[in-house]
């Protein structure tokens, strides 16, 4: 019956495993999908809510970015998308009674899964200092709360606000706004850990930190790669804009460490073909790549085309581009043996895929975390930028860069501000409106605000979403780091592992989902987001709120910010709560692109952000151009004996939430601590397919870190590659491994080898 959550926490030690599945979609994800909503929202609420998922007059998913079409089928939503729906449209309910009766270090024993399965957040509740349980607090006590540890800080630079991809336009940028009138730039955000390798090589080469393409390039392109990433689980809505683009003739190259079932079929739960026929065959030709050696491919690919007569693009590369010379003699210096170590590829289908590239005119590349998450990430995306730009493949329809992004509005929260480096002309624009001097200096980002908070210089840990401890690297120095703090608070829907993991106290403050109604003042307000390729739209909630005392993100914002800057700020806090059109008129008049913000966005679909290169092929860079660039070809070095680990999602998870303990592509059932290894590799290493290992990773300062417990299966991975969930395994990354330049984690390069179980 809905509204029941799981008694116990489920034993995930003993998975089952199968063989992993060749298609994606289907039946198979219609009957999931209603049988998972069904549970979580009943019969009624189920229909009510799906079918405004992603509607014009409805309200943006919650999972991933991925853009909606202008023709919208009646359920614009996938398996994920409608997982994360129900996990939020809950009728299941956490009460003040249930803290009561589970102290602070029972919730610590419990898993990820078990945490979320308990429903939706009622109440503020509070754990004070010594205190071994959480209990109700007015919200008026909490924002005390805060405004005292705020206000006894010896510098503003002493607190951290983080923020996750799911905060709306509005309030995020009043949460930067309150954040920079307080006195920091210290906004860390969920972009540090994920696609900021892919801003910081955008910005440079092209002028903008975002992807050049709309959802109509990709319909339109003759070739497109798909690198390093797994839409099948992680935006399944691509694999129809795939289908479409298949539809009209375009080629697919899937380059990855392992096979995806979405990306080798989709049945398309829309069609006929998709529902009873075989569905559709995506991937013309599949690379399966050594982790980490992609910025070497694209290197070897930048060669061959120099050397092909009549490849490059000479006219473009004349006009619009900068460095070309230095890049040349650096592409034309790659070594095939070097290239086919590194990728671990046959040198015939290298050769292939280049006759592919050749053939088009229109070439789109489309990746996502499997390129960022390196120490040589932006490197590699920057070689990707020099690929496309050598045959003039940006500001061409049907040609382009396409990271895609992940949590929903992710990327907004960047345009409105959120950035611990902030430009200076969006600072100017901040001072010229609301008439305070923002700070200058640059802030902290994820893996800065860990070290800040372990070595003692940051003491208050403000998150506006997100489940922060689970999603960081080196989880044991994350949690420790955390309890360091004198506060930690956490505005939050669902239970999840930072709950648990506090500060000396600690608040939990409960806010409305993106499917509930947000009614202020002035009447029922919306909110706007910004999908993974510039798409600007409204989004309104349907639902009555899960509870009474829940608050929207944007009037936590405003009503912290009266109390903490008090009758001081000329900000108008009262203002922004009451009428969220307030706020847009202001967003309106600081970051372009936004003018006229309040009539556009009430046009169905919403509106289109500008980007110089895609719409005028100009490049706001340092140059004036697009710049080539010529960095040193690396990859991971593997020593002997030693697995190369890639983390990863399963296909019952969306980032850190954890819908059930399945991965049904991959042929994993009731259980998550798996790892898998090609064949080759564990009976090199002595491993039989259903044996178990601990995990432990290799780095430079020698620390063991140990993820204990994980069962050997046998998987077709790229040869001395293996995979595991995070994030169980992210206590196997590194703190210090990170990106260079990005600075983002290193999560999908990890040296580790693979040992008996530790004793019990």
């Amino acid at each position: 019956m809905a509204g029941k959550p799981p008694s116990g926490d489920p034993v995930q030690d003993a998975p089952q495993v199968e063989g992993p599945q060749h298609a994606a979609a289907g039946l198979p994800a219609i009957g999931h999908t209603l049988r998972m909503a069904q549970k979580q929202m009943g019969v009624r609420r189920t229909a009510l809510t799906l079918l405004k998922v992603n509607q014009k007059d409805g309200f943006d998913c919650p999972g991933c970015a991925w853009p909606e079409p202008e023709h919208r089928h009646r359920a614009e939503f996938c398996e994920n998308g409608a997982k994360a729906v129900a996990e939020e449209a809950t009728l299941r309910r956490v009460t003040s009674d249930f803290f009561a009766a589970h102290p602070v270090a029972d919730l610590a024993r419990r898993s990820g899964y078990w945490l979320g399965q308990q429903g939706r957040l009622t109440r503020p509740m509070y754990l004070a200092d010594g205190a071994d349980r959480y209990e109700p607090v007015s919200w008026e006590r909490a924002f005390d709360i805060i405004a005292d540890e705020l206000g006894a800080l010896d510098s503003p630079d002493e607190a951290l606000f983080y923020t996750s991809g799911r905060t709306s336009n509005e309030a995020a940028f009043l949460y930067q706004l309150f954040a920079r009138e307080f006195g920091t730039n210290n906004l860390p955000d969920c972009s540090n850990m994920c696609h900021e390798s892919s801003g910081s090589a955008l910005t440079e080469t092209i002028g903008v930190g975002k992807g050049s393409v709309l959802l109509d390039d990709l319909h339109q392109a003759d070739l497109i790669i798909v690198a390093g990433q797994n839409p099948g689980t992680n935006h399944p809505r691509m694999l129809a804009a795939l289908e479409q683009a298949k539809t009209a003739g375009a080629k697919i190259i899937t380059v990855n460490p392992l096979p995806e079932a979405g990306m080798e079929r989709f049945k398309n739960p829309q069609t006929p073909k998709g529902l009873a026929g075989h569905g559709t065959a995506l991937t013309d030709l599949f690379l399966q790549i050594r982790i980490g050696g992609d910025q070497a491919l694209f290197r070897l690919l930048n060669r061959l085309i120099l050397q092909t007569e009549g490849a490059v693009d000479e006219k473009f590369v004349a006009e619009h581009t900068h460095g070309f010379d230095a890049f040349k003699e650096a592409a034309l210096a790659a070594d095939w043996d070097d290239t086919l170590a590194a990728t671990g590829l046959d040198r015939s289908v290298i050769e292939q895929a280049l006759r592919m590239i050749l053939a088009s005119e229109r070439t789109v590349v489309c990746w996502a975390m499997g390129l960022t998450q390196h120490k040589h990430a932006v490197p590699t995306i920057r070689e990707v930028v020099n690929f496309l730009l050598l045959r003039g493949n940006i500001g061409r329809p049907g040609a382009g860069v396409c990271p895609v992004r992940g949590h929903s509005n992710v990327q907004g929260d960047r345009t409105m501000g959120i950035f611990e480096r902030p430009a200076p002309a969006f600072l100017d624009a901040l001072e010229k409106e609301f008439g305070f001097a923002p700070p200058r200096h640059h802030g902290l980002d994820v893996v800065r605000s860990i070290r800040a908070l372990r070595d003692g210089d940051a003491k208050v840990f403000f998150a506006m979403g997100g489940n922060f401890v689970a999603a960081s690297p080196d989880t044991d120095v994350t949690e420790d780091a955390m309890r360091r703090a004198r506060l930690t608070v956490h505005v939050s829907t669902k239970l999840n592992r930072s709950h648990t993991v506090t500060g000396a106290r600690a608040l939990i403050l409960p806010t409305l989902g993106r499917t509930e109604k947000d009614l202020q003042d002035s009447g029922e307000q919306f909110v706007t987001v910004e999908d993974s390729m510039g798409m600007v739209h409204a989004s309104r909630g349907r639902l009555e709120p899960a509870s009474g005392q829940l608050l929207s993100e944007t009037a936590i914002v405003c009503r912290l910010a009266r109390r903490v800057l008090g009758p001081g700020s000329r900000t108008p806090w009262e203002e922004f709560e009451k009428d969220y059109a307030t706020i847009r008129d202001r967003i309106s008049r600081v970051i372009p692109g936004f003018e006229d913000f309040n009539a556009r966005v009430k046009h169905p679909g919403g509106f289109t952000l500008p980007h110089a290169p895609r719409d005028e092929r100009r490049f706001p860079t340092a140059t004036g151009k697009a710049n080539f660039t010529a960095a040193p070809v690396t990859y991971p070095e593997l020593p002997e004996g030693r697995l190369l680990l890639q983390t990863l999602r399963s296909h019952d998870q969306y980032n850190t939430t954890i819908y059930g303990l399945d991965d049904r592509y991959r042929g994993i059932k009731n259980g998550r601590r798996v790892v898998l290894v090609n064949p080759a590799d564990a009976h090199r290493l002595g491993l039989a397919d259903g044996s178990y290992t601990d995990l432990v990773s290799e780095w430079a300062d020698g620390v063991e870190r140990r993820a204990a417990g994980f069962r050997v299966v046998h998987y077709p991975t790229a040869r001395g590659c293996a995979a595991a969930y995070y994030p169980e395994t992210n206590v196997l990354v590194p703190l210090d491994a990170t990106a260079d330049t990005s600075n983002t984690p290193a999560s999908k390069s990890v040296v580790v080898r693979l040992e008996q179980p530790s004793p019990v």
